[in-house]
């Protein structure tokens, strides 16, 4: 067993499957394209291109011929300033410079404010194979909502095996082995009234390093495997009170049973933490045998843990009473009254 105040170790429930995501033109037009009113003008072309960095960037310096330190990694916008200096140009000298710019490793092209490209522009930029773009937003609005679309697409992920619910806020990852009692823990808590995220698979993405956020996968989401009974929709059968699309996880249960534990903490003054991404997650582990109220236990864990993130811990505060009382002997050793 893990040392008590160390990150708790990957253990027999599975190890974590690390997804690495490429982000290509065609995946962020698809994913996003509704949200930042996305057009495409000209042919679908240069779908296959990797975006390398998430955020945006404007070629202004680059449309006028300096390419030091030139962002062709990422998304290219031409804003009303881009666009106002190749209107200003001389035919050919728009169409050179812009030759330049497709010339570069770029992945695509948006306009802002809705303008289209000139057809001999657009032209160059379909013969280098580069998808090109419009939408109404304004520059710095497309420029935003997109840099915050992307930061998820570039998020770190992993894959934890174990199922997902929302207690009263508070986010919980149940682990365990196979046959453990996880979806009939799952299903207690459901009917407590309490929100399914994932089951027996969760995605977990770490946003900007300071916060995990979980959800499942498209293919398992809203429905549970029940042993015995099969796969059930929780939505059709529980309403839709009963599912949440995403959560931020809180804290992680790990159901072991009663025989393999060498000790069970019953205080609960040393807090186990398991890493998740590099960032530490509050953990318990919960022993289970046949009798006890599995779900109740993992409900009144989180409920304990939404205290604990208010700043009230009861094992530290019941400590500091015992303390405190055994600091008010008398001198012969009996407890004054």
């Amino acid at each position: 067993m893990n040392q008590r105040g160390a990150a708790h170790p990957i253990t027999s429930a599975g190890p974590l499957r690390k997804n690495v995501r490429v982000v290509t033109v065609g995946s962020f037009f698809r994913d996003h394209g509704a949200q930042l009113q996305l057009k495409l003008e000209g042919e679908a072309v240069g779908f296959h291109r990797k975006i390398r960095e998430p955020t945006i960037n404007r070629p202004g310096l680059a449309l006028a011929g300096f390419y030091k330190y030139f962002a062709e990694k990422r998304v290219q916008v031409l804003g009303a300033a881009e666009q106002s200096y190749l209107d200003s140009l001389r035919p050919g000298d728009r169409k050179r410079r812009f030759r330049g710019l497709c010339a570069q490793r770029i992945p695509c092209i948006v306009l802002s404010r809705g303008a289209h490209l000139d057809p001999e522009l657009l032209a160059a930029a379909q013969e280098k194979q580069i998808a090109v773009f419009r939408t109404p937003m304004v520059t710095m609005r497309f420029i935003n909502a997109a840099t915050i679309a992307m930061e998820v697409d570039f998020s770190p992920t992993v894959t934890e095996f174990g199922s997902m619910v929302d207690i009263l806020g508070i986010g919980v990852l149940i682990r365990g082995e196979s046959g453990i009692g996880k979806s009939e823990c799952v299903l207690g808590l459901i009917e407590r009234g309490y929100s399914l995220v994932a089951d027996d698979v969760t995605r977990i993405t770490s946003l900007e390093g300071r916060e995990l956020m979980a959800t499942a996968p498209e293919v398992t989401r809203y429905h549970m495997e029940v042993r015995g009974i099969g796969i059930i929709n929780i939505a059709s059968i529980f309403g839709v009170g009963s599912i949440r699309i995403e959560k931020r996880l809180d804290l992680v249960v790990t159901l072991k049973d009663w025989h393999t534990l060498q000790e069970v903490d019953r205080i609960g003054l040393d807090q186990e933490f398991y890493e998740v991404l590099k960032l530490q997650v509050p953990h318990i582990t919960i022993p289970v045998r046949p009798g006890r109220d599995t779900a109740r236990l993992v409900e009144v864990a989180a409920m304990d843990q939404k205290l604990k993130s208010i700043g009230r811990n009861s094992a530290v505060e019941f400590n500091a009473k015992l303390l405190n009382l055994m600091g008010t002997k008398n001198g012969d050793g009996t407890l004054e009254p």
